[in-house]
């Protein structure tokens, strides 16, 4: 998700791809936007606990 939209806001900057309004992740003013990847991160950081837990 993070990736994808990394790839999208630096096609758009290089001019390379079309405005989509995709906001930079954790850097772009948007509440939704931010809570948003806040949430997935927070999720895959539970799987990743979980999951490697000693």
């Amino acid at each position: 998700m993070l990736g994808f939209q990394v790839v999208v806001n630096l096609g758009v900057a290089l001019g390379v791809m079309p405005v989509t309004g995709l906001t930079l992740p954790l850097f772009s003013y948007g509440g939704s936007s931010l809570i948003a990847t806040l949430a997935g991160l927070g999720l895959v950081l539970l799987v990743h606990r979980d999951r490697y837990q000693d």
